[in-house]
């Protein structure tokens, strides 16, 4: 059995504001055999790989709680999904080369498009043919899937997600994904009127029951208000962007334990783009007021759930949104500029994932559990940047 002893490192684990300096880690076949300080270390028995950690902080392995693992990003993400099957599978090994680089160990995959998989010849969301391939492989991402978007017609480009006229659909297509697989399911709460859910509470809380008789969790994206009203009030397990919550909002969802994912970045991307690109829903003054408005709301919003007391998880919305698949360092960043501190952000993007995914062993170090950690060059906890400066991953 390999056996690699990772010396005199520090270590930041998501739970408290301070390092711990000092540390030393012996793996043995990809478990964490101990964890003890440097000076005080038992013997790590022969044949031993030793690693010079110094200078760099273990963290946990990260969890991107907004992935979607078959589309790549870009200003032009939407149209990215409308690729070849044959394409968005390849743009999935690509992701999962980038996501495992940058320290991403657990992916929460929350909608892709529905296909003729060329691997497997089954018609469903493609992620869960990709999560079932990759089952297994430390070289890749363990992940969890949903299906594709479940939304009211109108709303998404025909095609991308699935439609559903009415609350009977919903939860007609909502049991037909987790017949198909899914690990859970994502519903989408922004309609084609903004000033309205698509749904109703009744509708949406039903569909929470079934699935989770069935064991399943539901999420929903909301980037406006209806919607996270809605979702809050039939409590989902949680709620995707959540740009737009007020006080009342947040307080239902602390009271109904629906999580908030975090997609800031998202926003600051688009910020970006106004410079890089040259597409009019980015560059015209307009544009670019009604995305500074939505920062600053969204950034509210976290605040608002923070003090409510909500758990927060982060995700970089790459793929489906215009992030890339290596970039949960720059949510980790958006969130402490949100208010949080760093170790709280930190939280988010590791153990508050594996909380939100019900996975024990996500985002968390620990003696016995899985190897599954990260060092990066520098003090996260007082330099959030430090988590883009990934050194090694075990």
């Amino acid at each position: 059995m390999p056996r690699t002893l990772y010396r005199d490192a520090a270590l930041a684990d998501g739970t408290a504001p301070d390092l711990r300096v000092g540390v030393s880690a012996l793996v043995v076949d990809d478990r964490i055999e101990w964890i003890r300080p440097a000076g005080d270390e038992p013997d790590p028995g022969p044949q031993v790989d030793v690693v010079d950690a110094s200078g760099c902080t273990i963290v946990p392995g990260l969890v991107d709680s907004h992935s979607h693992l078959t589309m790549p990003g870009g200003a032009h993400w939407i149209e990215r999904g409308f690729d070849p099957a044959e394409q968005l599978l390849q743009v999935a090994e690509h992701n999962a080369r980038l996501q495992r680089a940058a320290g991403v160990r657990w992916a929460r995959d929350v909608g892709s498009p529905v296909r003729t998989d060329p691997v497997d010849g089954r018609v469903r969301a493609l992620a869960l043919g990709v999560r079932d391939r990759w089952a297994g492989n430390r070289e890749y991402p363990y992940v969890r899937a949903a299906g594709s978007w479940v939304a009211r017609a109108g709303v998404l480009p025909h095609g991308l997600g699935v439609e559903v006229p009415d609350g009977d659909g919903l939860i007609n297509e909502a049991m037909r994904q987790l017949d198909d697989g899914a690990d859970f399911v994502k519903l989408y709460l922004d309609g084609p009127d903004k000033e309205t859910a698509p749904f109703t509470v009744a509708e949406v809380r039903a569909v929470v029951e079934a699935a989770h008789r069935r064991g399943a969790r539901v999420t929903a994206h909301s980037g406006m208000l209806p919607g996270a009203r809605v979702g809050a009030e039939a409590g989902v397990d949680s709620i995707e962007h959540g740009f737009q919550l007020d006080a009342d909002v947040a307080q239902v969802m602390a009271s109904n334990r629906v999580a908030l994912v975090s997609t800031l970045a998202v926003l600051e991307s688009w910020r970006s783009f106004a410079t890089t690109t040259a597409l009019p829903r980015f560059t015209e003054p307009e544009r670019r007021s009604q995305v500074a408005a939505r920062r600053e709301w969204a950034h509210e919003s976290v605040r608002l759930a923070v003090r409510a007391g909500v758990l927060i998880a982060a995700g970089t919305d790459f793929g489906g949104g215009s992030l890339r698949a290596n970039q949960l360092a720059w949510e980790i960043e958006c969130l402490v500029a949100a208010g949080l501190e760093p170790w709280q952000a930190l939280a988010a993007a590791t153990r508050n994932g594996g909380a939100l995914l019900g996975e024990a062993d996500a985002g968390v170090i620990r003696e016995g559990g899985p190897a599954d950690f990260v060092l990066v060059h520098g003090d996260p906890l007082s330099d959030p940047a430090a988590m883009w400066r990934v050194w090694l991953v075990p």
